[in-house]
């Protein structure tokens, strides 16, 4: 027989009897329920004060709410393409909205990124693993030392940032570049990273050392690998791989500009990339055993990856718009 939840009038008469004296036993009678389903009613949703309607009537929706499976995760179009996108470590939100950029004339291709965390939830709950997949944020803010005046960044023939063109600020050209070096374990390598201001398109290369001349050898390599990218304008920071910047400027026939010592948010697109990456680069990890197909690999899923800032458009997408002529990713 079809098991009948408790209605709301079923517990305000649960209310009233148990407040003139009745035991759960007629209560039971009074109500044409089994002894064991008041018995359970009145166990799980009571509270501190005993028994009440409307707080009993909140648990059970709760519950009932926790315990459902969300219906759009069971349309096999949606759930193939939402589980697709959570092994590329795309964010529910990134897939929800993707999702209807790719189909939209389909309606029936809609799911919002709650939905697709309420299924996430009630599969780690089950025993699932595909809460893994979600990009956990957990850096600790770095305390900053020092001034200005500090004596880090002592670079010859140094363009500050107040020098650069204004038209970098906009971010309306692709070309404009913010790069940076993250380092693996003592002494096992370093990996330069570049992501464009406009298009948020990454290159990475893998370095050996923190020599000048050999991140800028492995750069242009880098990039050449890629095709046709613009190439306007680098900002820098202090440190001292970037020393050869003047050759760097002829070689990759650009521009290179300094950020203030201490002044990250100045190469705030870096410095959010660095933080994707670490995602797939994790600290403390011996970069010797990093190969040159896995960065390629990881340069294919950021820049393949829908963007909440690009209008979720993917980095190249909107590069490939940029230079007009088909990327190597």
């Amino acid at each position: 027989m079809r098991y009948i939840h408790i209605s709301i009038n079923e517990r305000e008469k649960i209310a009233l009897l148990l407040a003139t004296g009745k035991k759960q036993n007629e209560i039971a009678r009074e109500l044409c329920r089994s002894k064991s389903t008041v018995s359970r009613e009145i166990k799980r949703n009571s509270g501190k004060t005993g028994y009440r309607i409307t707080k009993a009537q909140r648990k059970s929706d709760k519950r009932r709410r926790e315990s459902k499976q969300p219906y759009k995760m069971t349309v096999p179009g949606i759930k193939n393409y939402v589980k697709s996108k959570l092994a590329l470590q795309w964010s529910p939100e990134q897939i929800a909205n993707s999702i209807s950029k790719k189909s939209p004339n389909d309606n029936t291709l809609r799911i919002t990124h709650e939905t697709i965390y309420a299924w996430i939830r009630l599969d780690k709950a089950s025993g699932g693993e595909w809460y893994k997949e979600l990009r956990q944020s957990s850096r600790k803010r770095r305390k900053r030392y020092g001034s200005g005046t500090s004596k880090r960044g002592q670079i010859k023939n140094a363009k500050d940032i107040e020098q650069r063109p204004d038209i970098v600020d906009t971010r309306t050209r692709g070309g404009d570049w913010e790069s940076d070096t993250i380092e693996g374990a003592k002494g096992t390598g370093y990996v330069a990273t570049h992501v464009c201001r406009k298009s948020k398109y990454v290159v990475l290369a893998k370095l050996p050392t923190k020599a000048a001349a050999t991140f800028n050898n492995r750069t242009a390599k880098a990039f050449n690998r890629h095709g046709d990218l613009h190439r306007h304008t680098f900002t820098f920071d202090r440190g001292k791989e970037f020393a050869a910047h003047e050759q760097f400027e002829r070689k990759m026939e650009c521009m290179v500009y300094f950020a203030k010592p201490y002044h990250a948010w100045q190469r705030g697109t870096n410095e959010n990339t660095n933080g994707l990456l670490r995602q797939y680069l994790p600290k403390g990890i011996d970069f010797g055993t990093i190969s040159n197909k896995y960065l390629k690999h990881v340069e294919k899923l950021l820049n393949t990856r829908p963007r909440k800032t690009l209008g979720y458009q993917t980095p190249y997408n909107v590069m490939k718009k940029l230079t007009g002529v088909a990327l190597q990713i």
